[in-house]
C-alpha cells in the first residue's frame, strides 16, 4: 500500500529524505526559499513542488489532497525560538498553528508531524500546545509531543527539535516514539575523511580535539548576513572541538595549512551537511552558492531523526506490533493548567476564584504571570467586579488562515516576507 506525504515549509529536504526512506512518497512539497526549491526539483525531479507561501490559497489546494497519508512539516521557528522574543501566537511568522487547523479542517491526514525548535517545549508555552491538543481532540486525533535529540539517532550534533505526532483514534494505539541509539558519533570521527580530503598532515590530531558532537548548528535566518556556526556560545563551544566558527570555507585544509593549534580549520558546506545527517552517498546536490547552501542546511531537519519518526509513523499506520493506550502527555510542567479553568469557565473568573479551582501549587505572583504569558497567545478579556479584577479567556491569537490577520500585510512587503520566511 502507497502512503504518501503532503510537505509543508520542506525546505531543502532534511525531512523529506528521512520520510522518503521511512517508505513516505511524496504527493507534493510545499517551500518558500527558491533555492531550497531548486534543490528538491533538482534532486527529485518527479516531485511536485509548489513554490511559494504555504498558506498562500492561490498556490495550492489543500481539499486536493485530503486524507493522504501523512501532513508533515518544519513551521518556522523563530516564534518559539529561546534566542528571540518568543512571541508565539502573536508573531506573525507562526504557522504551527495554522498547520494543524490545515490538518484538520482540510488535509484530513491520517497521521500529522509537525517539528520546531526546543523553545515551543518551554512552560512558556503550556496553553498553546494543550490548545494545540484541545483542536486535535476534538477532530478525532490523538496528539503527543516529544523532545527529541538528533545526537540519540546517529547524528554528531545536539540538535534538541520539539516534535508534535497526531494520529487517527484508530491508528494511535500502534504509535511508539522511536528509541535512541546508545551510539554516539564525534565531530572528528564523522569529518575524518572530509578533513583530510586534500591532504592535510594534521588531520589526525584534529580528529583528537574534535572528540565530541557539535553544538545545534544556526545561521540558517536570512537575517545573518552570511555563512557562520551560530552566536558567540556556540562559537566557544566550536572553538573547543578546534573548529573555527566565524565562517565556512570553500574547501578542506591543503598540505600547508597549519596545525590546528596553529589556526583553526574551518568547516565546509558538505562538513555541516554531514554533521546535519546528510549521507554523502545519497548524492543530495544543494542549489546555490556557498551562503544558500549552508542556510538550506542550517533549517534542515536532521534526515535520521526525521526517518526514524517517519518509521514509527509508518508502522502506526501499518498497524504492527500490539496496541496500547496513547494520552495526551499529563505533565503539568507541559500543559497549563490556568488556562484549562479559564477554558472551562462560563464566566469571567478573579484570580482568588482561579486559585480555588487549580489542583496544583499557585501562588498570586505565579499566577499573574501565567497570565501575562497566556495574554501572548490568546485575548486575556478583563473585567472590573466588587471583588476586583476578573479574567475570561478569549480567541486564539495565531494566524489560522484569517483573511484580517496582520500576518497578510507583514507579508505583503519585501522586508516582511523575510522576516516571515
Amino acid at each position: 500500500m502507497t502512503h504518501e506525504v503532503v510537505e509543508i515549509c520542506a525546505g531543502a529536504g532534511g525531512q523529506a529524505i528521512g520520510l522518503e526512506r521511512a517508505g513516505f512518497q511524496h504527493a507534493l512539497a510545499v517551500e518558500i526559499d527558491s533555492y531550497a526549491c531548486a534543490t528538491l526539483r533538482q534532486n527529485r525531479p518527479g516531485w511536485k513542488v509548489a513554490e511559494g507561501d504555504a498558506a498562500d490559497r492561490q498556490l495550492w489546494t489543500p481539499a486536493d489532497y485530503e486524507g493522504v497519508a501523512l501532513l508533515a512539516g518544519g513551521v518556522p521557528c523563530p516564534p518559539f525560538s529561546i534566542a528571540g522574543k518568543q512571541l508565539g501566537a502573536s508573531d506573525e511568522r507562526d504557522l504551527f498553528a495554522w498547520a494543524v487547523e490545515l490538518a484538520v479542517n482540510e488535509v484530513k491526514p491520517r497521521a500529522l508531524l509537525l517539528e520546531n525548535v526546543r523553545g515551543l517545549s518551554m512552560p512558556r508555552f503550556a496553553a498553546y500546545r494543550q490548545h494545540v491538543l484541545d483542536r486535535l481532540a476534538v477532530a478525532g486525533y490523538v496528539g503527543d509531543w516529544r523532545l527529541l535529540h538528533a545526537s540519540d539517532f546517529g547524528v554528531a550534533q545536539l540538535r534538541p527539535r520539539f516534535v508534535l505526532v497526531a494520529l487517527r483514534e484508530e491508528d494511535a494505539p500502534y504509535f511508539r516514539w522511536p528509541e535512541p541509539d546508545t551510539t554516539r558519533l564525534t565531530v572528528g570521527e564523522v569529518l575524518r575523511d572530509l578533513m583530510g580530503a586534500n591532504g592535510w598532515p594534521h588531520v589526525d590530531d584534529w580528529v583528537q580535539l574534535a572528540n565530541d558532537i557539535a553544538p545545534t548548528l544556526v545561521g540558517g535566518s536570512k537575517k545573518h548576513g552570511g555563512a557562520d556556526l551560530g552566536p558567540t556560545r556556540a562559537k566557544r563551544a566550536w572553538r573547543e572541538l578546534g573548529v573555527d566558527a566565524l565562517g565556512v570555507a570553500d574547501e578542506a585544509p591543503r598540505p600547508e595549512s597549519p596545525h590546528p593549534n596553529v589556526k583553526l580549520p574551518k568547516l565546509t558546506v558538505q562538513m555541516v551537511a554531514r554533521l546535519q545527517g546528510w549521507d554523502d552517498a545519497g548524492g543530495w546536490q544543494l542549489a546555490g552558492r556557498k551562503t544558500a547552501q549552508y542556510r538550506q542546511v542550517g533549517n534542515a531537519f536532521p534526515p535520521p531523526l526525521a526517518e526514524a519518526v517517519g518509521r514509527s509513523v509508518m508502522r502506526a499506520l501499518e498497524h504492527v506490533g500490539q496496541p496500547h493506550d496513547m494520552p495526551e502527555l499529563a505533565s503539568p510542567s507541559l500543559h497549563d493548567p490556568v488556562y484549562r479553568v479559564l477554558k472551562e469557565a462560563d464566566d469571567y473568573l478573579t484570580p482568588a476564584a482561579i486559585l480555588r479551582k487549580l489542583t496544583v501549587p499557585y501562588d498570586s505572583i505565579k499566577l499573574e504571570r501565567r497570565v501575562a504569558h497566556l495574554s501572548k497567545d490568546f485575548v486575556i478579556e478583563l473585567k472590573e467586579t466588587k471583588a476586583g479584577p476578573a479574567y475570561k479567556l478569549g480567541e486564539f491569537r495565531a494566524f489560522i488562515g484569517q483573511d484580517n490577520h496582520g500576518r497578510h500585510e507583514a507579508f505583503a512587503h519585501r522586508a516582511g516576507r523575510s522576516r516571515i520566511s
